[in-house]
């Protein structure tokens, strides 16, 4: 007989997914973890690890199943059992709850109804508060239940009865959070940029500061933009509560993005200076450590002991529900990074050498190497008789003649600019500034628009 695990998964990569095998065991408790979240990303990451991996399947998936019942969306009740059931058909949990969905389903258009008879009673009254206090409840619910097209549109509603600066970045933080869910990572820094008071209001900035952070950085993350996503995060503030943020990201997950996005983009003093020596983001990085030993890996050129430590942590990161799709991506920068940094001090090394500090079971480093090179990573030549790579070194003198050229072509464009300047000014071309405004056309033949005036001699 088949085992219905096997075939779930086999289901799982036939459709694109991740599937984390189980001789790769995440280092994370599941009932640990997920404690540091609130709100609807519970949920997805529960699913997010159901999904993915072999040895957490079951177990994420039932806790799903649980976190799904106590909320209000049956459509997330529906999708998780089905998957329960493929997986582990004879599981006691397995057994469709068809009465708690039809209750709910009931409840939730009643509840519907009533708050849209509310506001509609509250712009009747044309009472400002009570309108946005009814498109806020209106707009959590519709998100509880899981209609995000119509929860952001309550949500933007609420924009034009906002009164004091709470209000300005609780409607901020509601339309960002839905437009992460929906994976709308270019809608997210409009949302942003609008819950910015201008300093009038320190508290709450400084309260929404690592909101805006994190919530930046995961729509950065999104596009795929990892520089700019590791400022973010390296800039988050650390005494602020989790609760302001947690709804999107733990404090763990903000030391990983931050210092794996940082080791992908940053050379080695930029780690040093805003990494290592960065005093808030090192308080993210207490509880997750290993980040940090793989960063001074790194500045203290001990690339291969970098990598081996990354590489001890990637199946909790393709568990992650951000990082999952770009793990393969920055794990690769960071190899990269590592090889050429190795190097810089060498013309030669043989690939022996090589594949001994950053061989990888999956792929032959003379394979990547070439990659490298093709892709105008790495400045070197593989020779494949001698297993030798030759590393590509400028000759200071063909540097000192190209910098030579450069510059003469610059100082010959800056003459050239100089003399039609002089040629423009002994013709009486110049635009002269006045005070006149608008466009008149003088007695004495002189042309003005705005502050400029062009004399006609």
């Amino acid at each position: 007989m088949a085992d219905p695990l096997l075939e779930f998964f086999t289901q799982m990569d036939i459709q694109g997914g991740v599937v984390v095998q189980g001789e790769y065991s995440p280092k994370f408790d599941l009932d640990l973890y997920i404690q540091n979240y609130r709100g609807r990303t519970r949920f997805d990451r529960l699913l997010l690890i159901g999904r993915s991996s072999v040895k957490l399947c079951v177990e994420a998936l039932k806790a799903a199943l649980a976190e799904a019942k106590r909320g209000r969306d049956t459509q997330r009740y529906r999708d998780v059992f089905e998957y329960l059931r493929v997986a582990a058909p004879n599981d006691p949990d397995a057994v469709f709850d068809k009465k708690w969905v039809d209750r709910q389903d009931v409840a939730n258009h009643e509840e519907t109804q009533r708050l849209l008879t509310e506001l509609k009673g509250y712009k009747n009254n044309l009472v400002k508060e009570s309108i946005r206090m009814g498109n806020e409840d209106l707009a959590k619910h519709y998100e509880a239940i899981g209609d995000l097209n119509a929860a952001s549109e309550h949500y933007s509603k609420m924009r034009p009865d906002v009164s004091t600066a709470k209000h300005v970045i609780d409607v901020g933080k509601h339309l960002v959070r839905v437009a992460i869910q929906r994976r709308e990572w270019s809608m997210v820094a409009p949302h942003l940029v609008k819950m910015t008071l201008g300093g009038q209001y320190p508290e709450e900035e400084r309260n929404a500061q690592p909101f805006i952070r994190v919530a930046s950085g995961i729509a950065l993350l999104g596009q795929e933009k990892y520089w700019e996503a590791a400022l973010s995060f390296l800039d988050a503030d650390p005494n602020v509560p989790p609760k302001a943020y947690n709804e999107l990201a733990s404090r763990n997950d903000i030391a990983v993005y931050g210092g794996l996005l940082a080791l992908a983009t940053m050379d080695r003093k930029q780690l040093q200076s805003m990494v290592l020596e960065n005093q808030n983001f090192r308080v993210f990085l207490e509880p997750e450590p290993h980040i940090r030993r793989a960063v001074t890996m790194f500045v203290n050129g001990r690339y291969s002991a970098c990598i081996e430590i990354l590489e001890g942590y990637r199946t909790d990161y393709l568990l992650d529900i951000y990082l999952q799709k770009h793990v393969s991506k920055i794990y690769a920068k960071i190899r990269s990074k590592c090889v050429v940094q190795y190097l810089i001090p060498f013309s030669c090394v043989s690939l022996d050498t090589l594949e001994k500090a950053f061989g990888s079971p999956e792929r032959p480093i003379e394979e990547e190497l070439a990659v490298m090179i093709e892709e105008g990573v790495l400045e070197a030549r593989i020779d494949g008789l001698e297993r030798l790579v030759n590393t590509v070194k400028i000759d200071p003198r063909a540097q000192m003649q190209a910098s030579a050229l450069v510059s003469a072509e610059n100082y010959e464009k800056q003459a050239i600019e100089r003399l039609r300047r002089m040629a423009i000014a002994a013709a009486d071309l110049e635009l002269m500034p006045t005070k006149k405004q608008g466009l008149h056309l003088p007695l004495g033949g002189d042309i003005s628009f705005g502050d400029q005036e062009i004399v006609m001699g």
